[in-house]
C-alpha cells in the first residue's frame, strides 16, 4: 500500500512538472572573436538552404560551418555604424541577400563578394528583408520595396518619405499570402498584394513608445509584436484587437521568431531568452545566463535568435558573441528515471539491468531503480565501505556488489537492506579487499574473482572453494575476468595469464593452450558471440578471436587507425553488427571492419571514454554500455534510419599554396593542396570525426579527428581525387577532382620530340646526300678530296691547340705580376675570414670585391688571386657562403619568425629572391624551405 501511494505521489508531481522534466537539455558552446568571429556584436542570424549559418556582426558578415568562420567585407563603406548588419535571408533561386545601414547587399558566390544592390533606389539602411520564393520584400528606413520580376517597387505607409510609420522594422504574411504585415515605429499596417490598399492598428496605450513595433511573427490568426518597452503584444487578425501576453521580466524585445504551430521564439535585451506556447500562453522554456552554469548562454542582453530547422538554439549577444546549443541526433540516449534519478555525469563502472529494476554501480556509488514500484535509493559512504563499484551480480533474488577496496556486499531488494558477504571465511578479504568480477554458472554456482585468488560459492550447498596458484594451477595475482560459454567451460583471466575451468574434473587448468595463444597476455575482458567465436580484450594488444576448441585463433583488426591499448568492452546486436566501447569513442563493426561505423557526441554518447566490461543487450535487443558521462542505450534497428538522415558533407574552401581557387586545373608549383569541409554537425568540435582518401596518395581511408581540414605538400603533377566522409557512410561521401599540370604541358612535349625528330631527319638527309655525291664522283676527286679533308682537320686540330695554350698565357699572364706566396696567401686568408666574420660586410647587397680589397689594405687582383688560385673559389660563391649561413642563424631565431623568406634573405644580403634560393641549394643542396621543414619550422611566404 506505501508503495502505491509512493508511486501516485510522483506520478502527480511527474504530471504537475512533466514540461520541465521532459525538457530537452541543451550545453551551449561560445564563439567569439579568437574562434574568428568578425565582431562580439551578433545583430542577426540565418541558416541558409545548404546549412551554413549566417551572421551579421558589427561590421562585417561572417559565415560559420560548425568550426570555422569565414568573413565577407562591406567593400567601400567606411562608416562603421552603417556596417552593422541588420538581416540576412535567402530567395528561392539560392540568392544570399544582406540588409545593413546604408543599404542591400547581395553575396557573389562566384568570387565570394558581397555587391551593393540598386544603391541610387536603397541607399538608406534595411531592416528586414523577406522573401516569398523569387519575390524579395524589402522594408527599410524610407517605406516598403518589392522586388519581383527584375522590378523594383516601392511602397509608402506615408506620402512623406521621412514620416516614422514609414520606418519598417519587421514583416510576415498572412496564411494566404494575400496581404503583408508591417512592423513600424509608429504601429501596425497592412498592405493589400491584390489592390495595394493600406490599413494601420496603434496600440492605444498613455506611454512613451508604445506603438513602436520592433519585431514581427505570425502563428495561425495571432500576430506577436515585439516592442521596446511593452512587451511581447499579441493582435488578432479576425478581431482586429491588441491584448498582452505574459511578463518576460524584460519589456524590450529584440528578436522574436515562431515555429508557425505552437510555439514562440523571444529574445529580449536584458532577460535571456523566452519559449512562448501559444496554446497555454505560458513560458515553456527560458535561457538566462548564470555565472554557476557553464553550459549555459553567456549574457542575457540577446540581440538576435534563431530555432533552425533541427531545434537547435542560436543566440547572438550583444558584447558576448554567439551561443549554440550543441546538436545532437537523438541516437543514444543517457538513461533517466525522472525526476528521481538520472545517471548524467556518473562514471558508470557496472550495471545490471533486470528490466524495471536496475542496480548501477558508479565511481560515487551504488544505485537502485526500481521503475515498477517507484522506488530509488542510493548507497554511499559511510554504508558503502568503498564507493567505486566494479561489479554487480544479480544470484538467487540478490545482488552481489563487487567493491575496490571494501570487499563485497549484498543487496536484498526486498527490504533494500546492504550487508556484507559472511560465507566466504576470509572476513578481511570480503570486507576490505577488491573484488573484481562475479559470475555464475549453470550449475548454481556463483564465482568470485579478488585480488587473493578465486572462490566458488554454492548457496544452497551453502559451501565455498577456495583456487589459487598454491592449490591450483590458477596464475598468480588479481583475477579479472571469470567467463562461462555455451559448452560450460569457465574461462579463467589474471593479471599474469590464463586458466579454464574444467567443469567434468571440477579442476583449474592452465597448460591447455596452444602455442600463440593469449593465455600469458592481461585479459580483461572475454565475450562469445551468437556463432560461439570468443573475444578477448586485453590490456594490451589488438581484439583476438578464437573457437569454443582453440583450434582456429587469431587477432583481429577492429579499425586500422585505433590504437591496440583502447578496447574496453564489447557486446553483439541482433543484426550481427558487433559493437566495441573503446576509450575513445564507440564502433560497431561487421565482416571484418569491411562495414563500420563510429558514434560520437553528435549522435548522443556524452563522453568519448567508456568503462571496462560494462556492455549489455538486454531482451528487447536494446544495448547498454557504461560511459564516463552517464549510463547509456541504443536501438540498433533505429542507426540506420538516423544515418540517411545525415547531410552530405560540403567543401567549404579548397586552397593551393594557401589561397582558394575555383578552378580544379593547377600550376605545377600550385602542389600544397588544403581541403576544408563540413557536415554541419554544429556539435563538439573535439567531437568531429571523419575518414578521407586522396586517390593516388593514401592506399587506405585515413581517420580524421577533431579537424575539418586536410593538407598534402609536394604533390607531382597529376590528376587527384580526394574522398571525404563520415566513417563507414557512403551516403555523407563528398568527392573534389584536382589537377596539377606538368611545368611543360603535353604538346610542349610532342612539339620537342618533333623538333628532334626533324633535327634527326635533316642530318640523316644531309649526309646521305653527301655521300651519295661522294660515291658517284671519280677517284681523283675522291682523292683531292681526302687531301683537302686532312688538310682542314689538321688546320682545326692546330687552331685547338694555340687556342688552348693561348688560354693559359692569358691565365698566367694575369696573374704574372700579382703572384702570392703561400705565406702571403696564408696571411691574406686569415685577415679576410676575420675581417668578414666580425665585420659583417656581405649583409651589403651592394659588396663589390673592391671594397672588400680596401678593407683589407690589399689590391683587387691580389685578392681574386687569394680567392681563384689559393681557395679555387669565385667571388660571389664566397660572400654567399657567409649569407647562407647568416640566413641559417636568423631563421632558428624567433625574433625574425615574422619575416618573410624573401625579407630574410634580404637582411642576409641577397640582392633577390631568385639568387638567394640559387645560392642555398648550391651550398646545402636542399631549397630553403626544405630546409626549413627539416629542422621543425614553417616556412612563412609572400
Amino acid at each position: 500500500m506505501k508503495n502505491t501511494i509512493k508511486y501516485l505521489i510522483l506520478l502527480i508531481i511527474y504530471l504537475v512538472c512533466g514540461v520541465n522534466l521532459q525538457a530537452q537539455n541543451y550545453t551551449f558552446r561560445n564563439v567569439v572573436m579568437s574562434d574568428g568571429l568578425s565582431g562580439l556584436l551578433v545583430n542577426a542570424i540565418y541558416k541558409d538552404s545548404e546549412g551554413f549559418v549566417w551572421l551579421g556582426t558589427d561590421n562585417c558578415l561572417d559565415r560559420f560551418d560548425g568550426v570555422k568562420v569565414r568573413h565577407y567585407e562591406f567593400r567601400g563603406v567606411d562608416s562603421g555604424r552603417k556596417k552593422r548588419v541588420n538581416c540576412i535571408t535567402e530567395t528561392a533561386d539560392n540568392q544570399l541577400w544582406v540588409g545593413n545601414g546604408i543599404g542591400l547587399w547581395r553575396l557573389n558566390r562566384a568570387n565570394g563578394q558581397l555587391e551593393r544592390i540598386v544603391p541610387e533606389k536603397i541607399d538608406f539602411a534595411v531592416n528586414t528583408l523577406l522573401p516569398d520564393g523569387d519575390i524579395l520584400y524589402i522594408g527599410t528606413e524610407k517605406g516598403l520595396f518589392i522586388q519581383k520580376d527584375g522590378q523594383l517597387l516601392q511602397v509608402l505607409t506615408d506620402r512623406n518619405m521621412l514620416a516614422a510609420c514609414n520606418r519598417i522594422m519587421d514583416l510576415c504574411l498572412n496564411e494566404d499570402k494575400s496581404a503583408l504585415w508591417l512592423a513600424t515605429v509608429q504601429g501596425l499596417f497592412s498592405y493589400s498584394l491584390k489592390d495595394g490598399k493600406i490599413d494601420s492598428w496603434h496600440f492605444q496605450e498613455n506611454v512613451p513608445e508604445a506603438d513602436y513595433f520592433r519585431c514581427l511573427t505570425r502563428i495561425g490568426e495571432t500576430l506577436y509584436l515585439g516592442t521596446m518597452s511593452q512587451g511581447v503584444v499579441r493582435f488578432d487578425i479576425n478581431k482586429k484587437s491588441f491584448s498582452h501576453t505574459v511578463s518576460l521580466g524584460c519589456d524590450v524585445i529584440s528578436d522574436i521568431s515562431s515555429d508557425g504551430k505552437e510555439t514562440v521564439y523571444i529574445a529580449t535585451d536584458g532577460n535571456g531568452v523566452h519559449f512562448l506556447s501559444h496554446k497555454a500562453q505560458q513560458v515553456a522554456r527560458r535561457f538566462c545566463h548564470d555565472v554557476s552554469d557553464k553550459e549555459g548562454i553567456r549574457s542575457n542582453s540577446i540581440y538576435s535568435l534563431l530555432v533552425d530547422d533541427r531545434g537547435a538554439v542560436w543566440v547572438g549577444h550583444f558584447q558576448a558573441g554567439l551561443d549554440y546549443s550543441l546538436y545532437q541526433n537523438g541516437l543514444f540516449q543517457t538513461y533517466a528515471y525522472p525526476p528521481l534519478f538520472n545517471s548524467a555525469n556518473l562514471s558508470i563502472r557496472s550495471f545490471v539491468n533486470r528490466g524495471h529494476e536496475k542496480v548501477i554501480g558508479s565511481r560515487d556509488g551504488l544505485y537502485y531503480i526500481n521503475e515498477a514500484t517507484g522506488v530509488v535509493k542510493s548507497f554511499v559512504k559511510p554504508v558503502l565501505t568503498s564507493d567505486l563499484i566494479l561489479t554487480i551480480c544479480f544470484y538467487e533474488g540478490e545482488y552481489y556488489i563487487g567493491t575496490y577496496g571494501g570487499g563485497m556486499m549484498v543487496l536484498n531488494p526486498e527490504t533494500l537492506s546492504l550487508e556484507y558477504f559472511a560465507r566466504g571465511g576470509d572476513t578481511e578479504l570480503f570486507q576490505k579487499g577488491h573484488i573484481f568480477c562475479v559470475r555464475p554458472d549453470e550449475k548454481g554456482n556463483l564465482w568470485i574473482g579478488t585480488s587473493q585468488g578465486l572462490f566458488c560459492y554454492n548457496k544452497q550447498a551453502k559451501q565455498i572453494k577456495h583456487f589459487t596458484s598454491a592449490n591450483s594451477q590458477l596464475p598468480e595475482g588479481n583475477v579479472y575476468e571469470v567467463s562461462f560459454d555455451s559448452t560450460g567451460k569457465g574461462w579463467i583471466a589474471t593479471e599474469t595469464g590464463m586458466c579454464i575451468y574444467d567443469p567434468a574434473s571440477q579442476s583449474l587448468r592452465s597448460n591447455v593452450f596452444p602455442e600463440g595463444f593469449v593465455h600469458r597476455d592481461k585479459v580483461r575482458t572475454i565475450y562469445e558471440d551468437t556463432g560461439h567465436d570468443l573475444y578477448f580484450i586485453r590490456e594490451k594488444g589488438s581484439l583476438f578471436t578464437s573457437t569454443l576448441t582453440m583450434d582456429r585463433f587469431r587477432n583481429r583488426s577492429v579499425f586500422s587507425t585505433l590504437p591496440d591499448n583502447s578496447l574496453m568492452s564489447i557486446v553483439e546486436d541482433n543484426q550481427g553488427w558487433l559493437w566495441v566501447a573503446c576509450n575513445d569513442g564507440l564502433l560497431r563493426i561487421k565482416e571484418e571492419g569491411e562495414e563500420y561505423d563510429a558514434f560520437t557526441f553528435n549522435d548522443g554518447v556524452p563522453g568519448p571514454t567508456f568503462t571496462n566490461g560494462a556492455a549489455y543487450k538486454d531482451e528487447k535487443g536494446i544495448l547498454w554500455f557504461g560511459n564516463t558521462k552517464g549510463l547509456i542505450y541504443v536501438d540498433p534497428k533505429r542507426v540506420d534510419e538516423v544515418r540517411g538522415k545525415v547531410r552530405p558533407i560540403v567543401f567549404t574552401d579548397i586552397l593551393a599554396n594557401g589561397i582558394s581557387f575555383t578552378n580544379p586545373s593547377l600550376k605545377y608549383n600550385q602542389n600544397n593542396l588544403t581541403f576544408c569541409f563540413t557536415d554541419f554537425a554544429y556539435g563538439l568540435p573535439s567531437a568531429l570525426l571523419y575518414e578521407y582518401q586522396l586517390e593516388g596518395v593514401d592506399k587506405d581511408w585515413k581517420l580524421l579527428a577533431a579537424q575539418n581540414e586536410v593538407s598534402y605538400y609536394g604533390l607531382s603533377s597529376g590528376t587527384y581525387t580526394f574522398r571525404v566522409r563520415l566513417p563507414g557512410n557512403e551516403q555523407s561521401e563528398a568527392v573534389y577532382q584536382v589537377t596539377v599540370r606538368p611545368m611543360i604541358p603535353w604538346w610542349g612535349w610532342a612539339l620537342s620530340v618533333l623538333l628532334i625528330v626533324g633535327i634527326i631527319a635533316f642530318i640523316r638527309y644531309y649526309v646521305w646526300n653527301r655521300m651519295r655525291r661522294l660515291l658517284t664522283s671519280p677517284a681523283s676527286a675522291i682523292s683531292v678530296s681526302v687531301e683537302k679533308t686532312q688538310q682542314k682537320d689538321q688546320t682545326i686540330e692546330q687552331a685547338e691547340v694555340i687556342s688552348e695554350e693561348s688560354s693559359i698565357a692569358t691565365t698566367e699572364e694575369k696573374y704574372k705580376t700579382n703572384r702570392l706566396t703561400e705565406e702571403e696567401c696564408k696571411e691574406l686568408h686569415k685577415k679576410l675570414v676575420a675581417y668578414v666574420e666580425k665585420e659583417k660586410p656581405y649583409i651589403n647587397p651592394d659588396l663589390k670585391m673592391g671594397d672588400l680589397a680596401s678593407a683589407l689594405d690589399t689590391s683587387s687582383h691580389s685578392l681574386s688571386y687569394l680567392l681563384n688560385q689559393y681557395l679555387n673559389q669565385s667571388y660571389y660563391d664566397f660572400i654567399n657562403e657567409y649569407r647562407v649561413t647568416q640566413f641559417k642563424k636568423m631563421v632558428v631565431d624567433s625574433q625574425y619568425s615574422r619575416y618573410t623568406l624573401t625579407a630574410l634573405a634580404e637582411l642576409c644580403g641577397f640582392s633577390s629572391r631568385a639568387s638567394f634560393f640559387r645560392s642555398f641549394k648550391k651550398s646545402t643542396g636542399v631549397t630553403p624551405n626544405e630546409y626549413i621543414r627539416s629542422i621543425g619550422g614553417t616556412a612563412k611566404e609572400e
